[in-house]
């Protein structure tokens, strides 16, 4: 009989087990039930700290934050475009690292208040630029909105970076598509070099703030 001790089953034990899993069988084929067996528990042991799978997923968002922005602390000499950019491209970094990552994220509602510290930051140095606190919260709002929709669509044809879903090849998409010459000829627009097709976005998002706004950054 082993004597070797197991880690105290918690709910960072869990969310971090699930993170694991998530990479290799998805957010539809991750439930509490696999979480448990990867555990080595019975399924019923994880309800005493989830009541359902939307509440691991509050944790597991929550986890994917933690690890997003431990060891890199805000610059206070950060313009509100810098603060944004670097926001957003650590968030996309972050959940390209999960397979269904902005899924994950989609939705789910921080545990705590990990969040809260940069949240205030981020909006006090808005406010100093000359934003309103309405403003502030619409111009983070949407560029973060925009980040998570183009993560989803990302990952909708790269699961994980290097890994292509079936049915995105380009050539017979073309082949397909021939009676729609500028709809054919936009596939490589929609479904290629994503990391280049992100920064042309968010810089449309940003200069659609200052604007809208007219707020220099």
């Amino acid at each position: 009989m082993s004597t070797e001790r197991r880690a105290p089953l918690d709910r960072k034990r869990v969310a971090d087990t699930a993170l694991k899993l998530l990479n290799e069988v998805g957010l539809d084929g991750l439930s509490l039930r696999v979480i448990a067996r990867e555990l080595d528990v019975k399924a019923p042991a994880l309800y005493w700290h989830f009541k359902d799978k939307q509440a691991l997923l509050d944790e597991m968002a929550t986890e994917m934050y933690r690890r997003m922005v431990a060891g890199t602390p805000l610059d206070p000499h950060d313009t509100w475009r810098e603060r944004l950019l670097k926001a957003n491209r650590g968030l996309r970094t972050a959940l390209l690292g999960y397979r269904d990552g902005a899924k994950v994220f989609s939705g789910s509602r921080f545990t705590g208040t990990a969040h809260a510290e940069q949240m205030e930051d981020t909006l006090r140095l808005f406010t100093a630029a000359g934003f309103t606190l309405s403003q502030a919260v619409r111009a983070v709002n949407t560029t973060y909105l925009y980040t998570l929709g183009f993560v989803t669509e990302e990952q909708g044809v790269e699961p994980l970076p290097g890994e292509r879903r079936e049915g995105y090849d380009l050539a017979e998409r073309a082949r397909l598509m021939d009676g729609f010459p500028l709809a054919a000829a936009a596939g490589p627009e929609l479904f290629e070099d994503s990391g280049r097709h992100y920064e042309e976005g968010l810089a449309v998002v940003l200069d659609g703030i200052a604007a809208r706004y007219g707020t220099e950054p």
